[in-house]
Formats: structure tokens, C-alpha cells, sequence
């Protein structure tokens, strides 16, 4: 079965992130996390919004170090910025199995979100371990060779116990 593609989401997802990075504001809590790897590096951001107070950790590790240093918000924001405008995006439909690992050839990213905007009704959160590629023939290709290890989404909207697209 073909892979599902999550282009239109990691799209909507940039400038939803720029809105909670410039107008925090306008969103009275939030929960965010995000690990990426990319060309052998870590980039993590942090942060949460509860009772008023903002707490936020953006740090990350260098290709081919072991230490963990601190970034400014910025480069962090700009390096996640960057894997969500990649042309095509694949999504795990589950934990990787026991011994599993993405190739790190192939940026990846651990999206965890919640948040609630202010007046809005209810809490919205998204859990999901994005692949990023520059075009479908590249993904495609991708699930072609991972796809039987690797439990990709192929029917959207994903709903699982821990990975879930918008709810």
C-alpha cells in the first residue's frame, strides 16, 4: 500500500508555529516539543505556556559531537522551519519497532503539540514522528526500500494510541 503524504499538514504547521513563536499572546497554553535530526545534528525545542508562565529550552548537538549546547531561539525555530519546508513529508503510523532507527541520510522530526488559543472551545494536540524528502519520487522510493520496517501512515487522518494527527 503506498504511502500517505503530509505535505498539507507540515505546510499548515509552519506558520501555526511562527504565530506561537511571534504572537504568544494570542494562545493561552501550550505544550510544544520538537526533536530533529538532520545531517547528523540535534536540534530540540521546548517550551510550555501554563498558568501565564513561559518556559521555554531550544538546544541542540553538532554533527558528530556528543555534547549538548544551548541555541539561541532563533537558530532553533529557523532549522525547524527549514525540515517543514521540505517539498514532501512521510509520517510513522507507530513506535519504531524494537531495534529499528530512521536513516539519519533522511531528516526527521518528533512533532508533540498541545495548545489551546484563547476562546477557543477545547485543546487541540498533534503527535507525530515526521520524514522529510525534497520530492514524492524521493519518498516514494524511501517506502519502497523502508517501508516493510518501518510502520509508515498510509491512511490519514492517522488516529493511534500515542501518534495522532490533529484532534
Amino acid at each position: 500500500m503506498p504511502p500517505a503524504f503530509y505535505t498539507d499538514l507540515t505546510a499548515a504547521l509552519r506558520p501555526f508555529l511562527a504565530e506561537l513563536r511571534d504572537k504568544p499572546e494570542l494562545f493561552q497554553t501550550w505544550d510544544l516539543h520538537l526533536e530533529l535530526v538532520a545531517a547528523g545534528g540535534l536540534v530540540v525545542v521546548k517550551s510550555k505556556r501554563a498558568k501565564g508562565l513561559v518556559d521555554s529550552l531550544f538546544w541542540g548537538r553538532a554533527p558528530g559531537s556528543s555534547e549538548n549546547k544551548q541555541l539561541p531561539e532563533a537558530t532553533a525555530f529557523a532549522a525547524i522551519d527549514r525540515f517543514l519546508g521540505l517539498t514532501t513529508h512521510l509520517a510513522l503510523a507507530d513506535a519504531l519497532p524494537q531495534g529499528a532507527v530512521l536513516d539519519e541520510a533522511f531528516p526527521h522530526c518528533a512533532v508533540k503539540l498541545s495548545c489551546r488559543k484563547k476562546g477557543a472551545p477545547k485543546t487541540k494536540s498533534l503527535s507525530m514522528i515526521f520524514i522529510g524528502f525534497n520530492d514524492e519520487a524521493d519518498a516514494l522510493a524511501y517506502a519502497a526500500q523502508d517501508g516493510a520496517r518501518l510502520p509508515l501512515v498510509t491512511d490519514r487522518p492517522l488516529t493511534g494510541a500515542k501518534l495522532h494527527e490533529w484532534k
